[in-house]
């Protein structure tokens, strides 16, 4: 039986791209599939109660420094995104539309670097198309995909059925039905892989 991770996410998660930058390589030494499942993290804390760590001072104090701890044990570029927090919804959609069309990799590549390394404002779809067209894809061809009726629709399923499973964060992954939440867990799901 073929080994495989799910992996939800949102653009919009500081954490979310730190995982991003390991998961290519737990795929290689674990043999995993990554099953990549675009959520809006906005509706995830709506249907949970949850929040935003920044919402609680001392906790988004710390987790500001942990980010960079984390980057640094990495080797990856990161830097907090002065614009933050990013309305992810069309960049949600975006994905889906990226995973549905062959172009899901270089379009999160692009997406996680603009936000999370570059410190561009995608709030701004101006900002959004300029980002995709310096990564070589059809921006115009995206944005109109956002507002298909079907991938609007798939976002908004994909986001209550990782409700359903027990999702209340980004990012979270499944091996089976076993979840865990973080990109500081990563290395339980390498274990779970490995088992």
């Amino acid at each position: 039986m073929a080994k495989s991770v799910d992996f939800y996410f949102d653009y919009g998660s500081p954490t979310t791209y730190l995982a991003w930058t390991q998961l290519p390589a737990l795929a290689r030494r674990t043999g995993a599939t990554v099953n990549c499942k675009p959520i809006l993290l906005g509706g995830v804390f709506q249907a949970t109660g949850n929040q935003s760590p920044v919402q609680v001072p001392a906790k988004g104090k710390y987790m500001f420094e942990d980010l960079k701890w984390f980057a640094a044990r990495y080797g990856v570029k990161y830097q907090r995104n002065a614009h933050f927090p990013i309305n992810t919804l069309n960049l949600m959609r975006g994905a889906l539309a990226a995973l549905r069309d062959g172009y899901f990799v270089p379009y999160s590549d692009a997406i996680f670097q603009a936000i999370w390394v570059d410190n561009v404002n995608l709030n701004e779809a101006a900002e959004i198309g300029k980002v995709l067209s310096a990564a070589g894809l059809d921006a115009q061809k995206i944005m109109a995909a956002t507002q298909e009726p079907a991938i609007k629709e798939a976002l908004k399923s994909a986001t209550e059925e990782a409700v359903k499973r027990g999702v209340f964060g980004a990012p979270t992954f499944f091996v089976g039905e076993h979840m865990h939440f973080g990109q500081d867990r990563l290395p339980y799901v390498e274990e779970l892989l490995g088992a």
